[in-house]
């Protein structure tokens, strides 16, 4: 694990850390590198992603994966393949402007990123 990549959380109260609760210590490090290795997005872009409303759904997507008996590391794997499999539709590209065909995980993470510089 490349852990000097790894950006702290800086929305304990929401985001993919809120929703974790006393799990978001342990598992923050395993998203942040899922997310970055599997997006190929910067640092940057991983930590607005799990810091944004976006990361509060792909934490309830682990949840689902640990209710259903995975460990912390394949929830996460899995969440991030499915958040991987899902693609960008019509309707969500025209309301955002991420392209048609991207993966989900990938277009709102680079668009979280973008958001995060715009500020």
């Amino acid at each position: 694990m490349t852990t000097n990549l790894i950006q702290p959380t800086q929305n304990e109260a929401w985001g993919f850390w809120g929703t974790m609760g006393e799990r978001a210590a342990q598992a923050w490090p395993i998203a942040f590198i899922a997310i970055h290795d599997a997006t190929g997005t910067d640092p940057d872009s991983a930590r607005a992603f799990l810091d944004s409303r976006h990361g509060r759904h792909f934490a309830d997507e682990v949840s689902n994966h640990l209710h259903a008996g995975a460990s912390l590391q394949d929830a996460i794997a899995r969440a991030t393949a499915t958040w991987m499999g899902w693609k960008i539709n019509q309707r969500t590209s025209r309301e955002t402007g991420i392209p048609a065909g991207l993966p989900y995980l990938t277009g709102f993470v680079i668009n979280e990123g973008i958001a995060a510089n715009a500020e």
